[in-house]
């Protein structure tokens, strides 16, 4: 509701709608989780013109649970999209100011975020999991909008879309260690008593949620989906919940074109 719908196109997909089989049913978004490439093509053209974009308008990336930004330039229209364009970059978050060219970024329990400046008119899109999340993704794609746009954190509006809840997501020493090292100052309050004692419930969307405020922006402008995806498998894909092979919901976000 932040986003003007006037100004910004955007949206998350669930599972529905889609030409998929099997445990990818039926809107997979994914294209390297070994489902039938063409069905993916297929759901990702249903997708994006179900909001008016089109693939050869759409930039993706290969997610490799890191921190790097990169912006998208209309020469990258297609990438990480369409098979016959060049391949996509490696790194988790996008950023343009480019009308009508629309970023994706993918996940099946990690954090999509949705970025939006009204005063430069540019949109970012993330993707965090726990890696992402215990690097600082979050803060890392405001900066990096801040250092290209102008962008002042104070101005933007943020999305942070459905991901796996405290509810549900154990972690143990291996996501903790780092978590404490790096979060260490938001650890208690992310990181939850669990049933085991040496484990914890971790709410990463609390915690992209105190970063983004950690870097400037305003509370009131950040908008979180209430949506786990381990409850709501049915709707969502939850890597968690149904294991692999898993098909991978998405995060759109694009400018409308001046003239539409």
């Amino acid at each position: 509701d932040l986003f003007d719908r006037n100004k910004v196109v955007h949206s998350v997909s669930t599972r529905s709608g889609g030409a998929s089989t099997g445990p990818f049913s039926s809107l997979n978004l994914g294209i390297k989780v070994g489902d039938h490439q063409p069905a993916v093509y297929e759901n990702r053209a249903r997708f994006l013109e179900s909001l008016g974009l089109t693939l050869p308008s759409t930039v993706a990336l290969t997610q490799v649970h890191g921190t790097r930004v990169v912006e998208a330039t209309r020469d990258d229209g297609g990438r990480g999209v369409l098979p016959t364009a060049a391949p996509p970059e490696e790194a988790d978050a996008l950023m343009t100011g480019v009308p009508g060219l629309a970023m994706l970024v993918l996940a099946a329990d990690c954090v999509p975020l949705l970025f939006w400046d009204p005063e430069h008119r540019v949109v970012g899109a993330a993707h965090a999991g726990w890696r992402g999340s215990v690097a600082g993704m979050a803060g890392r794609t405001v900066a990096a909008m801040g250092e290209r746009y102008g962008s002042r954190p104070a101005q933007l509006r943020a999305a942070i879309g459905p991901a796996i809840g405290g509810c549900c997501y154990e972690v143990d020493g291996p996501v903790l260690e780092p978590l404490l090292r790096n979060q260490a100052r938001l650890f208690q309050q992310v990181a939850t008593a669990a049933a085991r004692p040496d484990r914890r419930m971790l709410d990463l969307k609390a915690l992209n949620r105190m970063q983004l405020e950690a870097a400037g922006l305003r509370a009131e402008n950040i908008e979180v989906s209430p949506l786990c995806t381990a409850c709501n498998a049915d709707l969502l894909y939850s890597e968690r919940r149904l294991g692999r092979p898993c098909g991978r919901f998405g995060a759109v976000i694009a400018l409308r074109d001046a003239g539409r």
